[in-house]
């Protein structure tokens, strides 16, 4: 695992993304189950007033508090892109959840450094929980609720909850390794967005396998899920990048990886 720059700000990176998030949340809330209208974006995605106006407020956070950073978000690009540090922000990760009333979505909040990620936060402004996970160091969870950030441990794949936010992302050349892989475990769900990933975080999930993924629905998630001792990787088992397959695989315990990989590796008939 690599290891956080020694000149890492820590305390001015931690200030600036828990402010970002509580920003994000109150631009948020007043929109959710309002009857909001989503646009289709070119990839036929949706998009609100919600998420535009999300980010907007995250990135003017993020920049007056260190303005030296990069900053890359869903709906408004790429700044700063020299920067050694880039923010990666996605302000409602699972818009189809929050136009539709359901609770599942999330705000997410990345840093990189070198491309790598090294801070991420999920927040979810209907529950009020945070996950925050920071390279190197336990991942923390935020909330009311009842929950603990360690996943739990389950080498065998028989006995494994797998979980993917729709079929509909399942590409038709990674199809047939999810089916191999779904009829192994023990049950599939489908459903969650990011809101899985910190799930699997609490040790609620076991494996969570998705396809068509941008760095910005991936990012934040690997400092959290692997904070909380399980592993991140694509379909192939190499370390998530942003020129990658799109491929994006989560495990809450590591030696389910070489068996999950090989299912997920099955050629079409």
């Amino acid at each position: 695992m690599t290891a956080l720059p020694p000149d890492f700000p820590h305390d001015a990176v931690m200030e600036a993304a828990t402010a970002a998030a509580d920003v994000a949340r109150s631009v948020v809330l007043p929109f959710f189950r309002r009857g909001v209208r989503a646009d289709d974006k070119a990839d036929a995605s949706p998009v609100t007033v919600a998420d535009r106006t999300a980010e907007r407020a995250i990135r003017a956070v993020l920049s007056e508090r260190l303005p030296g950073f990069g900053l890359m978000g869903e709906e408004f690009g790429l700044e700063a892109a020299a920067s050694p540090y880039r923010w990666v922000i996605d302000p409602i990760d699972g818009t189809r959840a929050f136009i539709t009333g359901r609770p599942t979505f999330g705000t997410l909040i990345a840093l990189l450094h070198n491309d790598v990620p090294v801070l991420g936060l999920i927040d979810q402004p209907v529950t009020g929980e945070r996950w925050i996970g920071l390279r190197g160091a336990p991942t923390r969870y935020l909330s009311a609720l009842p929950g603990h950030p360690a996943t739990r441990a389950c080498a065998q794949v028989a006995a494994a909850e797998l979980s993917c936010t729709a079929p509909e992302i399942l590409d038709a050349p990674h199809r047939p390794g999810f089916d191999a892989l779904a009829a192994a475990v023990r049950r599939t769900s489908w459903g969650g967005d990011c809101y899985a990933y910190g799930l699997l975080a609490l040790g609620q999930i076991d494996i969570i396998a998705e396809c068509t993924m941008k760095i910005w629905d991936w990012a934040a998630l690997v400092p959290i899920v692997e904070g909380a001792g399980g592993r991140m990787t694509d379909w192939s088992g190499q370390p998530l990048r942003a020129d990658g397959d799109g491929t994006v695989l989560a495990v809450g315990d590591g030696r389910l990886l070489p068996r999950v990989t090989a299912l997920l590796d099955t050629p079409a008939a």
